[in-house]
């Protein structure tokens, strides 16, 4: 038996709820909510849906964090998204609350969980959930990097015209416009390195197009995207809850790791039933390491304002 807490009942967590409990991840999933009714009528809607073609069973709870008690696992996609006018440092102060909140909340029945933080913004706001909470640094997770590079993926594909699962392709560094880094170096199509396979300039509007990937669907939608990141969360969850032992880009601590310290950001680490069980070190072009510095730099920015608003 295993268990799933989804935090966060909007677009993002019911989309990564119904994809754990479509895909039977975990025997039993809870997506909790502060909102009354949003929880329980997403959760009833998806298990009439588990009629017609099964699935795990699924619970839909406002606020009543008891019914997430000895979670496997616990995703959180709470939090509110920037609004005209906001500063970074009120965003970051509305969310450092809400991730502080439903962390204390959720491990008060949960102590054992493995937490995947899909909340924005992510590099900082996983670094708050992990030394908020004091647990060991394998327990906290940030899945930026399993979304941006399934964009990676995705726009590759494309430039290729080939099948998606035949493409290999990674992003590291933090989970932004600027700070991702898609890594065109170590990409390859059915085992060929895709330099081989596509021109400069096409691989080079590849790695422009996934940068901005999550913009460009703001753009479209007028809103952030849904069906990605949630079905990445769950990606995430399912190698904790099945083991999987996946080299997955994830926001961890790094200590020493790539240069640097105390910071969590995106690199490729083995996710397996213990959480971040290894980083995978990677050798990087004098290009990408140069960019990897400059990343942690801009995530480290908003960690220290984390630390100005007394957050942390």
């Amino acid at each position: 038996m295993s268990k799933v807490t989804v935090i966060g009942a909007g677009n993002v967590g019911a989309t990564c709820a119904n994809v754990l409990a479509t895909n039977g991840i975990a025997s039993e999933v809870v997506l909790i909510d502060i909102k009354e009714g949003v929880s329980e009528g997403k959760a009833l809607d998806m298990l009439q849906a588990s009629a017609l073609y099964g699935g795990s069973r699924i619970v839909g709870v406002t606020n009543d964090y008891a019914k997430t008690a000895k979670s496997d696992v616990v995703i959180i996609t709470s939090g509110m998204p920037r609004k005209p006018g906001m500063t970074r440092e009120e965003l970051l102060g509305v969310n450092a609350g809400i991730v502080k909140s439903v962390m204390a909340n959720a491990m008060k029945y949960s102590p054992k969980a493995v937490f995947i933080v899909v909340a924005n913004p992510m590099d900082p706001m996983t670094y708050l959930a992990l030394k908020s909470s004091g647990l060991p640094k394998n327990r906290v997770i940030g899945m930026g990097g399993a979304l941006d590079s399934s964009r990676f993926r995705c726009y590759l594909s494309m430039a290729l015209k080939g099948n998606i699962a035949d493409v290999d392709g990674m992003v590291i560094g933090g989970h932004g416009d600027t700070t991702m880094i898609p890594l065109a170096s170590k990409a390859a199509y059915r085992g060929v390195p895709v330099s081989k396979l596509l021109s400069k300039k096409v691989l080079d509007k590849v790695v422009a197009d996934t940068m901005v990937g999550g913009a460009t669907l703001t753009g479209l939608l007028g809103t952030s995207a849904w069906y990605a990141p949630g079905a990445a969360a769950a990606f995430v969850a399912d190698a904790v809850i099945n083991d999987r032992k996946k080299v997955i880009p994830s926001c961890v601590l790094l200590e020493g790791e790539y240069g640097q310290e105390d910071i969590c950001i995106g690199v490729p680490a083995v996710i397996g039933k213990n959480g971040c069980e290894k980083i995978v070190k990677i050798e990087l072009t004098a290009d990408e390491q140069a960019k990897f510095e400059a990343s942690a730099a801009a995530v480290r920015s908003n960690i220290e304002v984390l630390k100005e608003i007394n957050a942390l």
